[in-house]
């Protein structure tokens, strides 16, 4: 049985309640629903308003591989465990492919595939056959090649048929009690390789590494962009001038450098989604749009 849902937050707009119920409608119209589970706040909300609906007829798929950092690892078991959510490890296996290991614009794509086809074969052990991820309203604006292997894989998207943007997801998770709700905004560690740079094991372990360096000195809204020998950091606005303090800077500089860098570059444009994106021209958009409308 899943756990008791958490008591009626009124602050809550009536409008994002009307949301959520379209969501737990859809849910239940499922009959049962795996859910591609990273740990981050919009695929957590997704599994928690599932074993609300469904109780066990969920599972919350999380896949490995050396793009997955450890600290989402560890928050996608501490939701499962504190919110009995039934859940499974799987091996993905994108390291494989040259398609993903070149990082062209098409790389989510290739890594969505991935993921798709080693949750089918999860599926073929079960007694439903539906399969979700939490692409949200707000997804829809930026350029996102896995989109298009969601819909080859007739993948669901519960959030978004909902209508619901981020922060009413974060809204939802806090009513629900989740960690994920203040959680910052979450991506595989290949998005931190500049494109064209080949994804290898190093360059994800070198990524890793710096940002929990950086992450033990305090920040908590941050990228750490690969460029070669060069590691770019991006801070979020907020944490734009604690960054720049000269005594800060020179740390952050000997924590990252040791990874492997030869220069530590401080962006003074600040943290942003997909900076990366900023290099692609409008065709290579073209060619690997996963843009959804």
């Amino acid at each position: 049985m899943a756990p008791p849902a958490p008591p009626f937050d009124s602050a809550i707009s009536p409008a994002v309640r009307d949301k959520q119920a379209r969501l737990y409608e859809a849910l239940r119209d499922t009959g049962g629903l795996a859910i591609a589970f990273s740990g981050g706040v919009d695929s957590s909300y997704l599994a928690y308003a599932a074993r609300q609906v469904l109780a066990e007829r969920c599972l919350a798929v999380t896949a490995l591989s050396p793009s997955y950092p450890a600290v989402q690892r560890e928050m996608a078991e501490k939701i499962a465990g504190e919110f009995d959510i039934p859940h499974r490890f799987i091996e993905a296996n994108e390291m494989d492919n040259p398609d993903y290991r070149a990082n062209r614009a098409d790389r989510c794509y290739h890594c969505k595939t991935e993921l798709f086809d080693r949750i089918a074969d999860v599926m073929a052990g079960l007694d439903f056959a539906k399969v979700a991820y939490g692409i949200n309203r707000d997804d829809t604006d930026d350029f996102r090649p896995g989109h298009k292997a969601a819909h080859e894989h007739a993948v669901l998207a519960p959030l978004l048929d909902a209508d619901l943007g981020k922060e009413e997801i974060r809204a939802l998770s806090r009513e629900a009690g989740l960690p994920t709700a203040e959680l910052p905004a979450s991506a595989c560690l290949a998005s931190r390789l500049a494109y064209g740079t080949q994804v290898t094991s190093e360059r994800l372990d070198q990524v890793e590494r710096g940002e929990q360096a950086l992450r033990d000195l305090g920040f908590v809204q941050f990228r750490l962009r690969h460029h070669g020998n060069l590691a770019r950091i991006e801070v979020a606005p907020e944490e734009l001038a604690r960054a720049l303090d000269p005594a800060m800077a020179q740390r952050m500089a000997d924590a990252v450098k040791p990874m492997g860098f030869r220069w530590i570059a401080l962006d003074l444009e600040g943290y942003r989604t997909g900076s990366l994106n900023e290099a692609l021209d409008s065709d290579e958009r073209t060619a690997a749009s996963g843009r959804v409308n």
